[in-house]
């Protein structure tokens, strides 16, 4: 089980070391294989998000995700983002930002680093909404019940999670303008980029969750109909509500019980993924310089990380471990709700990704732990409240 799902990824891994070893001898061979473990520690908790959408899909659908978005994660996000990101920003067409980055490499990361203040903002607005939508939603099963049963109640109110993220944007760009103030306004206008990076996140999130949940819905109402219509005899009176197959929205909130999603809204969900991925993966590009500045070994690394995040997806779908171990998801998104404060501090002051990486698991960690103990109890037959509900 493990080498067939693994295999990819370790087959990935001896090529981009070997290639890393031929580029430039065994200095770049420890320079990817430490980018590597930094990438899979950054984006642990994305396998875990992506495992919670991915098992509501087709096989097709998974397999689509586990192809195009291999090259979309791995040659997209890793390679071809940072150049085109260099080529917008300093007004370069992407040949030149290419040769850029192969032939003047101190000057090309920096301009990936001036770019950081729009990128933290996008990526960190997307995850916050993510985050809050999550958080405010009455689930069944609660892992810190003090923090999420209050948080349950405030969610009943209309565009709570909006209102708040517009907010923390406002907060955000109002003391990167503050700063710009007190400098001598050298970088007046980056306040306005983080107000429109920052409210392009959050339309992303709307436009491509609520697409996808729209189209769900429909799925899940087909399902319902067709059900009713198996069981049902001609003539009978049916109940109306949402049954079995209660919709789901991309941030896990159910599901359609009695098929997997496909068409259009499998479709929105995939576009769904490769976004949080793609917000995801903003820290690991912009860390990454923090080794290297060499864009192929960076590619290489990241790269491989990206590999083993995909596969890590995988392996937790096909075990039905989110099942199992039923507080992982609220782990991951208390760790995506941390990393999107830690993206928009960064915007004005500097994190170290050890900090970001650790966070990650440690919460992550405790979930998986507080879990264990729940199928412990339960198993011994000495079960909470909590653990039953």
């Amino acid at each position: 089980m493990v080498l067939k799902t693994f295999g990819w990824a370790f087959g990935f891994t001896v090529l981009g070391l070997a290639l890393a070893v031929l580029y430039d001898g065994w200095t770049a061979l420890g320079v990817v294989a430490i980018l590597t473990v930094l990438e899979v520690s950054l984006s642990f908790d994305n396998a875990v998000i992506n495992a919670g959408i991915l098992k509501k899909m087709s096989a097709f659908w998974q397999k689509i995700f586990l192809t195009i978005g291999v090259l979309i994660a791995v040659f997209g996000m890793r390679l071809a983002f940072p150049v085109i990101i260099v080529a917008v920003t300093a007004k370069l067409s992407p040949v030149k930002a290419v040769q850029l980055a192969v032939d003047d490499k101190d000057r090309y990361q920096q301009l990936v680093t001036d770019a950081h203040p729009s990128i933290a903002a996008f990526g960190g607005m997307f995850l916050l909404m993510i985050f809050l939508s999550f958080i405010f939603e009455d689930r069944e099963t609660k892992w810190l019940g003090w923090i999420e049963r209050p948080l349950a109640k405030l969610g009943q109110v209309e565009m709570l999670s909006v209102c708040l993220s517009l907010i923390v944007l406002l907060i955000a760009s109002m003391t990167v303008a503050t700063h710009a103030h007190q400098h001598g306004g050298g970088h007046a206008d980056k306040a306005q980029t983080v107000l429109t990076s920052g409210l392009a996140g959050v339309v992303t999130y709307l436009i491509v969750g609520g697409l996808s949940s729209f189209f769900e819905n429909r799925l899940a109402d087909e399902a319902d109909a067709q059900a009713d219509a198996e069981v049902i005899p001609p003539g009978e009176p049916r109940e109306t509500g949402t049954g079995t197959g209660a919709a789901s929205g991309p941030g896990g909130k159910g599901g359609p019980s009695l098929v997997a999603v496909t068409g259009k809204a499998a479709f929105f969900m995939f576009l769904y993924l490769e976004v949080i991925d793609a917000s995801f993966s903003f820290d690991g590009v912009i860390g990454a310089f923090a080794i290297t500045n060499d864009i192929v070994l960076m590619a290489l690394g990241l790269g491989i990380g990206a590999m083993y995040v995909r596969s890590l997806t995988v392996y937790l779908v096909r075990q039905g471990t989110l099942d199992d171990y039923v507080y992982l998801e609220h782990g991951a998104h208390y760790a995506i709700g941390a990393l999107a404060l830690i993206l928009l501090i960064t915007i004005q002051y500097q994190i170290s990704e050890i900090i970001t990486g650790l966070i990650g698991v440690v919460l992550i960690g405790l979930s998986f732990w507080s879990s264990v103990l729940r199928n412990r109890r339960i198993a011994a037959g000495r079960p909470r409240a909590s653990d039953l509900a």
